[in-house]
Parts: C-alpha cells; sequence; structure tokens
C-alpha cells in the first residue's frame, strides 16, 4: 500500500506540473512579470551568495528586452512545490550540493513539464553538479553547445560562445546542456561565471565591459528560455 502511495504521489505531482507549466506559459505569453528563483540546495555550497546578481540581469532584460520582469530576489527550495511556479530557475555557488531523493523527482518533474535550469559554477561546483543532475537523468551526460546553438544568438551575438567573465583555472569557458525531448532544459556554465558579473560593481570589481557581457550572456539565457518553455 506505500509504494501504491508513492506512486499515486508522484503522479500527481506531474499532473501538477502540467497545470503550473501551463499557467507559466501563459504568463509569458501575456507579458506578466517574470521572475528567476534562485535554487535553495543542501550539501554546503553557498546557495545565497550575491543576492544582487539575479535582481541587476532582470534590470538589465527589461532594459534591453520588450519582456517584463519583476527585478526581486526570491529563493525556492527544490522540496517545495513551488518550484512550480517559477518558469525559469538558478542555481550557483561554491562546493558541495546534494539533492535528495524527493528533490531529484521534483526537479525531473520541473524540467520535462517545461521548466528551464541554469547553473553557473561560481567555483567549486563541478564535481557535485555533474554527480547531482546524473541522479535527475541517469541516462545522460552532459553536452558542451556548439558555438553557433541559437543561445548564443537568442538577443545578442556571441559567435564565439560563452564569453570569459572570471578566470579560475586557465581554462576555456564552456556551456553545457542536459535535455529533454529534444529541448534543452539545463544550462551549466563553467570556468566563466557569468552571475558574478551581474553582482553589484563593488563586489567583484569586474571592469565595465566584463559586467556587460555577464549580462548580454544572462539575457540571451532568459530570452532563450522563455522562447522555448512548452
Amino acid at each position: 500500500m506505500f509504494r501504491l502511495l508513492r506512486h499515486y504521489t508522484f503522479y500527481l505531482l506531474i499532473v501538477v506540473a502540467l497545470v503550473q507549466n501551463d499557467a507559466a506559459a501563459q504568463q509569458a505569453s501575456t507579458g506578466s512579470a517574470i521572475k528567476l528563483a534562485r535554487v535553495k540546495y543542501n550539501g554546503g555550497g553557498d546557495w545565497y551568495n550575491d543576492p544582487s546578481a539575479e535582481v541587476n540581469l532582470l534590470k538589465y532584460v527589461r532594459q534591453n528586452t520588450n519582456i517584463a520582469v519583476s527585478a526581486v530576489y526570491e529563493y525556492v527550495d527544490l522540496s517545495s512545490d513551488n518550484i512550480f511556479a517559477y518558469p525559469l530557475l538558478f542555481m550557483t555557488g561554491h562546493g558541495n550540493m546534494n539533492l535528495t531523493d524527493g528533490e531529484v523527482r521534483r526537479l525531473r518533474a520541473y524540467l520535462e513539464n517545461g521548466g528551464f535550469l541554469y547553473i553557473d559554477d561560481d567555483y567549486g561546483m563541478n564535481e557535485s553538479v555533474r554527480r547531482e543532475m546524473k541522479k535527475v537523468f541517469p541516462d545522460q551526460q552532459f553536452q558542451e553547445l556548439p558555438f553557433n546553438h541559437p543561445l548564443y544568438s537568442a538577443h545578442f551575438k556571441f559567435p564565439n560562445g560563452l564569453p570569459k567573465i572570471h578566470e579560475h583555472d586557465n581554462k576555456p569557458p564552456q556551456g553545457f546542456g542536459l535535455f529533454t525531448k529534444g529541448r534543452l532544459c539545463v544550462y551549466y556554465t563553467f570556468e566563466t561565471n557569468p552571475s558574478d558579473g551581474w553582482a553589484d560593481p563593488d563586489v567583484h570589481g569586474d571592469p565595465p565591459d566584463r559586467r556587460e557581457l555577464a549580462l548580454k550572456i544572462g539575457t540571451n539565457i532568459i530570452v532563450y528560455a522563455l522562447g522555448r518553455i512548452q
């Protein structure tokens, strides 16, 4: 009986995801304000760092596109069904992240039903990101996106792919993806850290041209993701 109850709860969760994803799609199409929710996760990583990042990015999106956004900082716990109220989720930090079985199921339901997750390695997350996302999509490995992927031209043009915002280990910047039904649903940036460039200027001391590039690629991520909500 317990097993049947677990199955029923999971299928009910998928139904909720479908309904709320439809609401998110209507939100995008009618011009209602879009929010970008920060993902709170366990494991010890500082998921909460640089809270000015999303606010500044969304202000930039509002100034440079016709997308109606709400430039606020909000976070959401993967253990809550509140994730289905947001078409876009953002995850970052340093160090370890760890997802419970329930969070894995909920995140997969969110992604398979139209949601989009952007992960930015703020340095030190790579091992745990790859390990935990393998739980979400066991049959996939992260695939590096080619420079001609539509995300790199969704609004601003990046013919050479990701810009280098912050130096970590003297490696080229890379953008990786996970897919569901051929749709990019998880975008992961490594060795560049655009979200640090979104933060207030005095936080990291990035020069204006670096911050501009970071905000532009962030805009592309949002434009691309919203254009493919199903």
